[in-house]
């Protein structure tokens, strides 16, 4: 599967005011820095965006902001994809640096679409492959798991490393997550830098969507 188009469909805080098409979503959330912004670049990169309502499309460079700074996704970002789907770009959890009251709301509003957006089909859950399991990470996909919402873990920047240390931190990590479940969910490792991950991401989702279109 190759992306070929890109649009901006809207930014929400609740769920009663994303885009009113109704398609399958595929929301993407990690912690603070975890390189999600950088990924669904990756993931979009090549593809052509539609320029406002000038029907003007250019080669599409950046879908998704990156910043070295945390919290800079503040709302829930729809991307309607090829016409078919959506991207969700999630604000994310664990942004130390943020006052409360703004962690508050941004995990309202994360909990908000999680929990109530009756399209979401699937969640991919990013986690830097640098570092051990995360207390954070592991409470996060836990309550995923007793909310029955389906997703799958990204290993980000999986070029930071050399391949035989990236190996064996991310079988670490697995090994972890295995302390608490019986099977792992769908697990991908990417690199946005090298485009590491793209197309078995995009396969997967390809997948699903296919799943959907023959019940």
């Amino acid at each position: 599967m190759k992306i070929i188009k890109a649009v901006f469909a809207g930014s929400s805080t609740k769920t009663d005011n994303k885009p009113k098409q109704k398609l399958p979503e595929f929301g993407f959330i990690g912690r603070s820095n975890v390189g999600k912004s950088s990924l669904i670049n990756m993931l979009c990169g090549g593809a052509q965006k539609l320029d406002g309502t000038k029907e003007r499309k250019t080669v599409l460079k950046e879908l998704a902001r990156t910043s070295s700074s945390p919290g800079k996704t503040v709302l829930v970002n729809h991307f309607l994809i090829d016409g078919s789907w959506y991207l969700v770009d999630l604000p994310g959890y664990g942004f130390a640096k943020l006052p409360k009251s703004q962690r508050d709301a941004l995990a309202k509003m994360n909990n908000d679409y999680i929990n109530n957006s009756e399209e979401l089909v699937n969640l991919f859950v990013l986690i830097d492959s640098r570092h051990a399991l995360q207390d954070m990470d592991l409470a996060f996909m836990q309550s995923l798991g007793k909310a029955h919402i389906p997703f799958a873990v990204i290993f980000t920047k999986a070029d930071k490393m050399g391949k035989e240390a990236m190996r064996k931190s991310v079988e670490n990590i697995k090994k972890a997550m295995l302390e608490y479940w019986e099977e792992l969910p769908p697990c991908f490792v990417s690199s946005a830098e090298k485009g590491t991950g793209k197309e078995d991401i995009l396969s997967y989702i390809e997948k699903i969507l296919n799943s959907i279109k023959n019940k």
